[in-house]
């Protein structure tokens, strides 16, 4: 009688639609080391004259970056050029330690050449890290690719890791990884933001991540529906283009934008745009100025909240209502999204779904391991549930072409945008 109940029972949860949610394995609190740590890019304002580097050591540490133009010899090691880093000797609350204390270092090198390649290596004048190379953007429109990952959020090391590395088995050359939110689970948990820099290593020192806020980027409480509550850790981890709208204090490094190479990449805070109203006018106000003194051939938006969700139960009316009109009006070419963890695409205009090249293409995409079912979608012309998956886009002054792969390596999507 009891196998038979476990039978029946197997059988019926079989029957029924499974909604897997990922769980996080507890992981230890690791201190800040003496060594530089979690060495990070980004792109600044000016990607080819400029260049932004991050990192962490032990309180008390200093923060200085040594850099020289590479070359095939080692000759370069000999006479690099050294700049002090701004250092935040910062106590944070973490959730595993209150009183969790890190020294965060910041520099931004200026006056580079434009397409070169610079090798660079931080630490505080006695220890230094290796050294790693990065290259400027060309000041003209150029081909390049760039790598979009969506949510990676859950048992960021053990499971999503996966997608991330196989994107860079794919696309090692790419020129930057854009992450549209939901980097981690836990806000505040420097365990989890661990694991996320460990998920990229060395290649997040050599490769510029640009990431937009999640909605777990943010404070679980009620300020942070006034989007006045992003972690801490957020700035002090990353040093992003500090061109946002200027009366939106708390979306500095949240809302920014970058040219590279004839591609205006522009990351929306989802979370102020949805919950705060007066944050919600001035990026609105911001954004449209953006578009409409835009130079680059081509428009790329990223954000959290997606304007159409994968999933049927999910939407964010406030979202679309805000940014929608000014995609039609303006004719942006991409929308890349996160937060429904499965994965949809389509191309939809002013009057609805349409062809890719008559209105924007959309698309939502997941990175880690957690999983929402993707019901049937009129606005989506491929889906996938239960599919981890990277994207890589590769950009020309005629063609912006969007390819979605498993984290197998596998081809999931693809599709070509040219200008009329």
């Amino acid at each position: 009688m009891t196998i038979r109940i476990l039978v029946g029972a197997l059988v019926l949860s079989a029957a029924l639609p499974a909604i897997v949610q990922a769980q996080d394995a507890p992981v230890a609190l690791a201190p800040a080391t003496v060594a530089p740590e979690r060495i990070v890019l980004n792109l600044t304002s000016d990607p080819a004259t400029e260049m932004a580097v991050t990192w962490r050591s032990a309180p008390g540490t200093a923060g200085q970056v040594q850099y020289a133009r590479a070359t095939n010899s080692p000759d370069y090691v000999k006479s690099p050029m050294t700049q002090a880093a701004t250092t935040d000797d910062a106590t944070l609350p973490v959730r595993e330690d209150p009183a969790f204390r890190a020294a965060y270092h910041s520099a931004v090198l200026k006056g580079l050449d434009p397409d070169t390649v610079y090798a660079y290596r931080v630490g505080d004048g006695t220890r230094w890290s290796e050294w790693f190379q990065f290259r400027t953007a060309k000041q003209e429109a150029a081909p390049f690719r760039f790598i979009y990952m969506g949510d990676m959020q859950n048992n960021i090391l053990s499971e999503a890791s996966r997608t991330l590395r196989m994107a860079f088995r794919q696309a090692g050359d790419a020129a930057f990884v854009i992450h549209a939110g939901d980097l981690v689970n836990r806000h505040d948990s420097d365990a989890e933001w661990g694991e996320w820099f460990a998920s990229g290593g060395f290649l997040y020192a050599q490769t510029p991540q640009m990431p937009t806020p999640g909605n777990h980027e943010y404070v679980k409480d009620e300020s942070a529906r006034a989007g006045s509550s992003i972690t801490g850790q957020w700035r002090r981890q990353f040093t992003l283009p500090d061109d946002g709208p200027t009366d939106v204090p708390a979306g500095r490094e949240t809302n920014w934008y970058t040219d590279y190479q004839g591609l205006r990449l522009i990351s929306i805070d989802s979370m102020q745009v949805d919950r705060d109203e007066k944050a919600r006018k001035a990026i609105v106000k911001w954004l449209d100025g953006l578009l409409a003194n835009n130079p680059n051939r081509w428009t790329v938006m990223f954000l959290h909240f997606p304007l159409f969700s994968s999933e049927p139960g999910r939407d964010n009316p406030k979202v679309r209502a805000a940014l929608k009109p000014l995609i039609d009006k303006y004719h942006v070419d991409l929308v890349l999204q996160g937060h429904d963890h499965g994965y949809a695409r389509g191309a939809i205009g002013p009057d609805g779904p349409t062809t890719d090249d008559q209105g924007a293409t959309y698309a939502v995409s997941v990175a880690g391991p957690k999983m929402y079912e993707v019901g049937p979608l009129s606005w989506a012309r491929k889906s996938a549930s239960r599919t981890q998956a990277f994207q890589v886009i590769d950009v020309t002054p005629d063609e912006l072409t969007y390819h979605a792969y498993t984290a197998t390596g596998e081809n999931l999507d693809a599709v070509t945008l040219r200008k009329r």
